[in-house]
């Protein structure tokens, strides 16, 4: 083959791979576009009317009530608008739930998968396989027992089932098996010399986890923490399940009260989907240089 006909095909095949890329591109980004036409779509799309990409007389009408105006369904006295929920509110509530089941996961899963990672105990090995069958549970499978655990604790005169606390705890209960995986991956990959290197300086093995171990895992517990907190910031039936006060509700009970039996606001509903994915974006893109490298070292031992 000449050199000319070379570098043709090589041109070829590289349209070809970026068409394909291209392609691939558009098919992942068609639903994000398809669900921002509905978030300006004005109309009731209820009715039999055909969506399209750019709606006629699109507008930010949708973006502007969730986010101004209160919301009906999610009220403590149906007849007072005032004690109707609002954005503001949500959005505190499930920021507060999705970074309290990032630190619990964190905290409990770092130190477990720690010990897991370097000592030898009995029931080593049954431990890690336990977390295994938690991993394979969905989040229905233990209702039943967080709801009984969490009533049997108070805080005051209020189970701890009814509050954010106790929601953030019953979240951290499924996330800490994902934690103490990927995490105990991470420090088998951390050469046992430098804890060494320190304990022999003089440092404890509580300093040496904090100091050495810790900065060094630094991927994995970006990684641990993305995932805590969409656990956090997306799962409702739980939280259908415990909470009691719609003050406490969150930003996933209100897109899920928004579904109606008969009619749905899609409208609306599309405009709350594309907010509640915004904090999301920005935690990952701020932990993106770690993600990566967090989950396929993370992946190599264990």
């Amino acid at each position: 083959m000449s050199p000319k006909a070379k570098v043709w095909r090589d041109i070829l095949r590289q349209v070809g791979i970026q068409a394909f890329l291209l392609s691939i591109t558009a098919v992942v980004l068609f639903p994000v576009l398809w669900t921002l036409s509905m978030a300006l779509d004005p109309r009731d799309i209820d009715k039999p009317l055909e969506l399209t990409l750019i709606p006629p007389g699109a507008s930010f009408g949708s973006f502007q009530k969730i986010l101004f105006e209160p919301f009906q369904l999610l009220c403590s006295n149906p007849s007072d608008v005032s004690s109707c929920m609002t954005f503001s509110r949500l959005l505190l509530n499930s920021i507060f739930v999705a970074l309290g089941t990032s630190l619990f996961a964190v905290v409990t899963g770092a130190s477990a998968a720690y010990a897991f990672s370097r000592f030898r105990f009995i029931g080593r090995q049954a431990g890690m396989l336990g977390f295994i069958v938690l991993l394979m549970l969905p989040s229905t499978g233990s209702l039943a027992p967080l709801y009984v655990l969490l009533s049997q604790v108070k805080i005051g005169d209020e189970s701890l089932r009814t509050t954010l606390i106790g929601l953030a705890v019953a979240y951290a209960a499924g996330a800490v098996p994902f934690a103490v995986w990927n995490l105990k991956g991470y420090f088998d990959t951390v050469p046992k010399e430098l804890e060494e290197a320190a304990l022999i300086d003089g440092a404890s093995v509580t300093q040496t986890f904090l100091r050495i171990i810790l900065p060094l895992s630094t991927p994995a517990l970006a990684v641990t923490i993305l995932f805590s907190f969409m656990t956090g910031w997306t799962e409702f039936i739980l939280a259908w399940t415990f909470l009691e006060d719609p003050s406490r509700f969150t930003l996933a009970m209100a897109l899920r009260s928004m579904q109606g039996q008969f009619a749905t606001p899609w409208s609306e509903f599309a405009a709350m989907s594309i907010v509640m994915s915004i904090p999301i974006l920005i935690l990952f893109f701020a932990l993106q240089r770690y993600i990566v490298s967090g989950l396929t070292v993370g992946g190599i031992k264990g």
